[in-house]
Formats: C-alpha cells, sequence, structure tokens
C-alpha cells in the first residue's frame, strides 16, 4: 500500500494516542510495587519500534497490529518515550479490561480534558461512586423498555417531519443531513418540546462550538491552557450552562413535568436520598447530547453508505420493510422497530466495521494476569497503558468470517458470530461495566430514520465509498457523504 493521507493520519492518530497514554502514565498511581511473579508480555522497542511506526505510517493502524500480533502474539508492549502501552488482542483476554474495578483498572486521567466541556460535577469530574450513580441515571431514562416507548413518539415525528421538507428528488449530503436531524431528535426527546421549538437553532449552534473547540487537539492534550480554542469552548459551555440551568429552575419553581430525559434527570435522586443539582443536570444532559450526537450521526451515515454499497443487503432491509408494511401498514412504533431484526443487524455490521472508537484504553493500578486462547500466561504491571485495539478485535478471522464483507446476516440467529469469542467479542458499545447507557436509544433513532427512508425513498451513493477521518479523535466519515434521491414509495406487492 502506498504512502497516502489516509496512512498519515493513521501515523498522526497513533501520535496522539501515545501522548494521551503518556498523559495517563503520568497519573496518580494508587498501589505501591508493580513486581511482577508471573512473565510480563513481549516488548516492542528499538529497531523493532521504528519498523512498528514504518509500517503505521505506510500501511495504518489495523495491518500494523495484525503483524505484531503474528510477530509476538496476542499480547504485547509498546515501549514509547519510556513509557509502556500494552495491546490485548482478542476477546478471551479482555474479562478484566471491560471487568475489573477502578480501583485496580481504570481510565485514568485520559479524559480530563471533558471536565471543562462539561463541569466538575459530572463524569470523569467526580468520584467513581456518584459516576457510577450518574450512569445509573441515563440507564433509568434512556433503556428502560418503559421510557424508550416514550421517546420513539417523537422520535417518529421528527424523522417524518424533516424528510417531508425534501423535494421529489435532489442530491443531499447524507452525513449532513443526519448530524441536522439527529439534533433534532436529540432536542425534542432530551430537552423537550418547548426547547426543540424555541430554542433549537442557538443550542445547535452552541454544541457545535463546545465540540468543535472542545475536541481540538490542543484542547485535548492541554484543556485548562490559555488558548483560542478552550476560551470558546469556555465560551459555549457557559451559555449553554445558563440556558439549561434556567430551563431546571423553571420547571422545578412551577412543577412542570415533561416526559423527557432532562425530566428523569431532574426527578433523580442518588441513593442517599438526594437530589440531583442544577450543575449536576445541566453537565449530565450536555454529556448526553454529545455523546450520542457523535456516535449516532457516524453509525447512521456508515450504515446508509455501507447498505447503498451493497445491493444484496440493501435488498434485504427493503424486503424487511416490505413485510411490516403489508402488517402494519404506514404506523411505526416501539414495538415495530423492534421487529426489524434485519435492519438492526445491518446497523451493527456497519459498526463492527466502523467502530466509534479504533481503540479503548485504561491504566493499570494494579498487576493483573491474562492467559490467551493459546494458553500463555502472561503479568500485566501496574503502570501500563493496555488497550483493545476495538477495529482489529472486530476483523479476527477466526471469529467473523471474511470481516472485510459488509455481511449483516453473520449476527441472524443461524450465525451469531458475536458470540463465538465470549460476551467481549463485540465491543461497539464497549462491554462489561462500561457498556453505553445509549445503545439501545441509538438502534432505536438510526432505525426509525432508515425505516422512514427504505420505505419512502430510492437512494443512490454517487460518491466513492467514503474512506474514514482517522483525523478525528472518534473516527468518522471523511469528507461529504453524497447520495442522490427520489421520492418513491415502497412496492410492497
Amino acid at each position: 500500500m502506498d504512502v497516502t493521507n489516509s496512512a498519515v493520519w493513521f501515523t498522526m492518530s497513533f501520535v496522539l494516542i501515545a501522548a494521551i497514554a503518556i498523559k495517563i502514565a503520568k497519573g496518580r498511581t494508587m498501589f505501591g510495587s508493580s513486581r511482577c511473579t508471573m512473565p510480563t508480555p513481549p516488548v516492542v522497542d528499538g529497531i523493532s519500534l521504528i519498523r512498528f511506526l514504518h509500517m503505521l505510517l505506510t500501511k495504518g493502524l489495523r495491518a500494523t497490529i495484525h503483524d505484531q500480533h503474528k510477530r509476538m502474539g496476542s499480547v504485547f508492549t509498546i515501549s514509547f518515550f519510556g513509557q509502556k502501552l500494552t495491546f490485548l488482542v482478542g476477546p478471551e483476554i479482555l474479562s478484566h479490561f471491560y471487568q475489573g474495578p477502578d480501583s485496580e483498572i481504570s481510565h485514568g486521567n485520559m479524559l480530563d480534558f471533558m471536565i471543562p466541556m462539561f463541569g466538575k460535577e459530572v463524569g470523569y469530574g467526580v468520584d467513581f461512586t456518584t459516576r457510577y450513580e450518574q450512569i445509573r441515571f441515563y440507564i433509568d431514562a434512556l433503556t428502560r423498555p418503559s421510557k424508550l416507548r416514550v421517546h420513539v413518539g417523537p422520535m417518529i415525528q421528527e424523522v417524518e417531519g424533516y424528510f417531508a421538507k425534501w423535494g421529489q428528488d435532489g442530491i443531499i449530503d447524507l452525513k449532513h443531513e443526519f448530524s441536522m436531524l439527529l439534533m433534532l431528535i436529540s432536542s425534542r426527546c432530551l430537552l423537550g418540546k418547548e426547547v426543540r421549538n424555541k430554542m433549537f437553532d442557538e443550542i445547535h449552534t452552541l454544541f457545535h462550538e463546545l465540540d468543535s473547540n472542545g475536541m481540538s487537539l490542543s484542547s485535548v492534550l492541554f484543556p485548562y491552557a490559555p488558548t483560542p480554542a478552550n476560551r470558546r469552548r469556555d465560551r459555549a459551555r457557559s451559555k449553554l450552562s445558563e440556558i439549561f440551568t434556567e430551563i431546571v429552575r423553571s420547571r422545578r419553581c412551577s412543577n412542570q413535568v415533561e416526559e423527557d430525559v432532562l425530566q428523569n434527570l431532574i426527578d433523580a435522586k442518588y441513593k442517599d436520598g438526594r437530589s440531583t443539582t442544577e450543575g449536576e443536570v445541566t453537565g449530565m444532559i450536555m454529556l448526553l447530547i454529545f455523546g450520542g450526537k457523535h456516535t449516532s450521526t457516524a453509525a447512521t451515515t456508515w450504515t446508509g453508505a455501507r447498505l447503498l454499497s451493497s445491493e444484496r443487503s440493501l435488498t434485504a432491509v427493503a424486503e424487511e420493510q416490505k413485510q411490516i408494511v403489508r402488517k402494519y401498514g404506514e404506523h411505526i412504533d416501539y414495538n415495530v422497530l423492534l421487529e426489524m431484526e434485519t435492519l438492526r443487524c445491518s446497523i451493527k455490521e456497519a459498526l463492527r466495521m466502523h467502530p466509534p472508537a479504533a481503540a479503548d484504553f485504561r491504566k493499570v493500578h494494579k498487576n493483573f494476569t491474562v492467559e490467551t486462547k493459546e494458553g500463555h500466561k502472561y503479568e500485566i504491571p501496574r503502570g501500563h497503558t493496555v488497550a483493545s485495539p476495538i477495529l482489529f478485535n472486530s476483523n479476527l478471522p477466526h471469529i467473523y468470517k471474511d470481516p472485510d464483507v459488509y455481511d449483516p446476516s453473520r449476527f441472524g440467529r443461524e450465525r451469531q458470530e458475536d458470540k463465538i469469542g465470549g460476551k467481549f467479542t463485540y465491543a461497539a458499545f464497549s462491554c462489561g461495566r462500561h457498556t453505553c447507557a445509549g445503545e439501545a436509544y441509538t438502534y432505536m433513532q438510526i432505525k426509525a430514520i432508515w425505516s422512514h427512508l427504505l420505505r419512502n425513498f430510492e437512494l443512490k451513493l454517487i460518491y466513492p465509498f467514503p474512506e474514514t477521518d482517522w483525523g478525528k479523535l472518534m473516527p468518522e466519515p471523511k469528507g461529504k457523504v453524497m447520495v442522490s434521491y427520489k421520492r418513491r414509495p415502497l412496492p410492497i406487492n
């Protein structure tokens, strides 16, 4: 493979990862001794490291991990600027990575850059116990079937209203359209109808400012430096906090009750009986909107790009929609969306091939051991940063047949390839104690969007299949994803 812009971005991304890994390693250690009683992983350093970096530049991250996996096995350490970054390849060695307690293995201070974005009262600005109680609030508001049912109606209304504004035919940028639509859905389902109708433009602009500045390279590595990007980030966050604080205060004073996620966070109580504060509610809702906007836009776009590039898969999801229309007519609700299993598998397969993060990282606070499927045992020392290379683990050929082929049927009842390696095989939404609280909500809104498009439009991808933009901290389709559309009802006979 020649040196390309994509490969260069791979390398730049890895350098960013390494910089963050160094930042984690400088965090406060929580245990004294890191003396090992078992073999530690083989190390890539010296000449081997030069070869590693050269291959990263010329062939990309996935090919580089594949090469090291063949040479050194499922567990190996990169010695980078005196710091140790250990890769864990394969689901069979990821139990402690995803299930270990935060006192033994955690994100360290890698996500400290999010504190000035969302406040010191939420996320990684609070202790472990408070953070997990806040995650429980998210789960109660987003994943319980009774709550999810409430959100589906507004989702459908936003989807239908948005696409009703399209003409009879035209050409659009799929990524831009989905970004706008998903922000509308978030405003309606998470913040409420009043905010959606009266303040959407302002909130959308402020979130764009928060995102583009808070996620810049300088802000991630130096979140408190007096840079222009950090000042713009802080202004956007301050204004958003003012808006949301006023909404929270107004609802509490008037005893106004709405059926949205914001209301659930306002009403939430910690285990000790304490109610959430205004600062906590505003921080949690901002964090939720921010995370969902990135993941959902990329996932919805990748799903479309893959379906429109695979005639077989597109035919399968269209046939499922025909069956849905024959059974329910044009009516779509929570139960109908649940029946769209082929569409769910299509979304899941797109996320396997294009996960929201290329790798996940933890800092080791206490030594632990892993055993590979070949029977080799290694002890991972305290102080190491460990990585689960999600992009590579999602393409292991002994788990996924023809992993470079878009094949949603691999997740059907007959094959269930995501179960082959155990419960940590599929990690697009993370796993174990770190599973994304918004997974079910994300699937529902992507189903709502694509079921409507499949039933009402003929779509064609007119640009080449998009490359991945590895220059972003959260990878997404690079550039515009141009699609032509023609309005037409789905023929069901």
